[in-house]
């Protein structure tokens, strides 16, 4: 581990947030000198982000921890175009009043977790719509243009990508890192902003913002980038087979979120606390040194700990006390998917699908096929079984780990 001087590139170093940076040295002079205002940028392609983007939202924590200044760029502008860092195709278009929404829902997870304010060290959320809307085409051209080559664009992966798999990249597409890079630019100008960070596929963004101010301003900025954060079975962050789990409890609810975290691989554990939670490291790193069952007892703090930050205290509580009485106690907990019925009965299809457990019918009957449907704990094996419920609750179970009740309406 390298041995920095300021309090910033420590904490972000021993918490396993560094991969890259343009200037090691440089940087940590001027985080032990004064505050440091980072920004990260997040696009606003949808009402809520995804625990993808937490590690990012949690190094602007720890940039505030540290003593230093947040802040939160919103793509109101670079939404209209979107990121082809990563992707095969374009992005649908989406209108401003989509955006607006988008953004002012998004806020409500960064208002939880960094302390908003007109202080040295508060953080600030700006939107690039602000500057990249009143930019003319003519003046970008020539303040801006003139300092990229077509040449070393077409080396960057998001363009290589899409050229090698021979699929359409637009123009305007094209444009994003142009804009990028003046996002940076205009940063550093009108709020005094000296380091940008992102994930390890922003490297190239970075750079070309960091050269862009260079040249335009003859300013000095700085750029760090975080691992590419995969899970132990090398899985993408942030994704499951029923899909993307949201940082919004309106677009996933608090148990669906905690049992994420709790349902980590035993590997996972140790890397995951240090990125997510606030637990001293000398804890984290008694929870990481358990052993077979009792591993699970680190996943329930992960779980806690996450959910509190993200959900806030109840939603972390109740989740909790969900799991204890569904997984200990037997019984039915509070905040479990539910479907009411409104008959005396249900197929076991039907039910898997109505809470969730399947998209479909095939994918349900595979999954009764399989041995991965119960009835209050015991297996069902006969697609056709007729579940009673006879004016009671039934807990019906997909695998081990997702439950639901079935309730009389």
């Amino acid at each position: 581990m390298t041995q920095y001087k300021s309090d910033l590139l420590r904490l972000l170093d021993e918490r396993g947030y560094i991969h890259q940076l343009t200037d090691a040295e440089g940087l940590d002079t001027l985080a032990s000198e004064q505050v440091v205002p980072g920004y990260i940028g997040f696009d606003a392609t949808a009402p809520s982000l995804h625990v993808g983007s937490l590690v990012q939202i949690m190094m602007l924590r720890r940039l505030q921890q540290a003593g230093h200044k947040p802040v939160v760029l919103m793509g109101g502008g670079t939404t209209r175009i979107g990121d082809p860092t990563g992707r095969d195709e374009s992005r649908k278009m989406l209108t401003d009043e989509t955006i607006a929404a988008n953004i002012a829902s998004i806020r409500t997870v960064f208002a939880k977790l960094l302390t908003f304010g007109d202080g040295p060290t508060d953080a600030i959320m700006v939107n690039n719509n602000d500057w990249l809307g009143k930019l003319g085409y003519i003046e970008l051209l020539q303040e801006v243009g003139t300092h990229f080559t077509v040449n070393r664009m077409l080396t960057f992966d998001s363009v290589k990508l899409r050229l090698d798999r021979e699929q359409p990249m637009t123009f305007l597409e094209f444009n994003y890192m142009i804009l990028q890079g003046y996002d940076f630019r205009h940063l550093n100008k009108h709020n005094a902003v000296r380091l940008q960070m992102g994930g390890s596929d922003q490297w190239g963004n970075i750079v070309n913002g960091i050269e862009l101010t260079r040249r335009m301003d003859q300013r000095e900025v700085f750029g760090l980038t975080t691992p590419l954060l995969t899970t132990a079975d090398g899985k993408k962050m942030g994704k499951t087979a029923a899909g993307a789990v949201w940082l919004n409890e309106d677009a996933l609810p608090a148990w669906d979120f905690w049992q994420y975290w709790r349902n980590a691989d035993d590997r996972d554990v140790g890397k995951f606390l240090r990125l997510f939670t606030d637990l001293p490291l000398d804890e984290i790193a008694r929870l990481e040194a358990l052993q077979g069952s009792e591993i699970n007892a680190a996943k329930v703090v992960l779980a806690n700990e996450v959910t509190r930050l993200v959900r806030g205290e109840e939603a972390a509580k109740a989740a909790e006390a969900t799991a204890a009485t569904t997984f200990a106690g037997g019984g039915l907990g509070a905040d479990l998917p539910t479907l009411e019925v409104a008959e005396s009965e249900i197929g076991i299809i039907d039910a898997l699908v109505g809470l969730g457990f399947a998209a479909s019918r095939g994918e349900a009957k595979r999954l009764v096929a399989g041995g991965g449907a119960r009835v209050d704990g015991e297996a069902v094996s006969d697609e056709g079984y007729r579940i009673q419920l006879a004016d009671k609750e039934i807990r019906v179970s997909s695998g081990k780990k997702k439950h639901g009740v079935l309730r009389p309406a």
